[in-house]
């Protein structure tokens, strides 16, 4: 016979997978908000800086609302996660941006890029609690669907600001190496000159 199929909050085996997933959420949001103050102190003063406040301060209250989430779930946090979670963003400072010491623009584009990715990341978390809440009856849907809302804002925003930078940059590098015009030769259009003794001589 039969088991029908189980509709309540998770127990057993998937309650292990969701805490193991929320707690990885958890980490990347952490080191999501330490990526986003930093981005924002290196570009204070400039039109980047505000945004990226913003964004720093939205991710932090993103981080508080998953946490009471765990707690309403009564998912503890994975300390030694949180831990190697702190260790990568710090190590992710050491990456290779076309400069050995000082801060390159290319820095720019690439950490944009990978805070999208990040806050694309969070938006799949939420969109899971939404799909999660149709049976756990403890997940504020309504909530979620705002928590989930914000982040599809803050992913345009970020693209936004990833897409102008990223203009900025590799425009102005491919006008920096661009090659100089092609001159005519010193006797002139339709001249020619001899290989021998480099003085020009006209056709015919």
């Amino acid at each position: 016979m039969k088991r029908a199929p189980h509709h309540g909050p998770p127990h057993g085996e998937p309650r292990k997978f969701l805490a193991i997933y929320l707690n990885d959420h958890l980490t990347g949001a952490a080191s999501g908000v330490e990526l986003l103050r930093r981005a924002a102190r290196a570009h204070q003063g400039t039109a980047l800086g505000p945004p990226l406040a913003a964004l720093a301060r939205e991710a932090f209250q993103d981080r508080q609302s998953l946490r009471r989430v765990m707690t309403e779930l009564q998912v503890p946090e994975m300390r030694g996660r949180m831990a190697l979670g702190w260790l990568a963003e710090k190590a992710g400072r050491l990456k290779l941006n076309g400069r050995v010491v000082s801060r390159s623009p290319l820095s720019d584009v690439i950490e944009l890029e990978g805070l999208r990715l990040g806050v694309e990341a969070k938006a799949c978390a939420w969109r899971s609690l939404l799909a999660l809440a149709a049976t756990e009856p403890r997940i504020d849907a309504a909530r979620i669907r705002e928590l989930l809302g914000r982040a599809e804002r803050q992913i345009r925003t970020l693209e936004s600001l990833r897409g102008d930078r990223a203009a900025e940059v590799f425009g102005g590098a491919a006008a920096d190496s661009a090659p100089e015009p092609t001159r005519p030769a010193d006797g002139g259009a339709g001249s020619t000159r001899s290989a021998d003794t480099g003085e020009a001589r006209r056709p015919g």
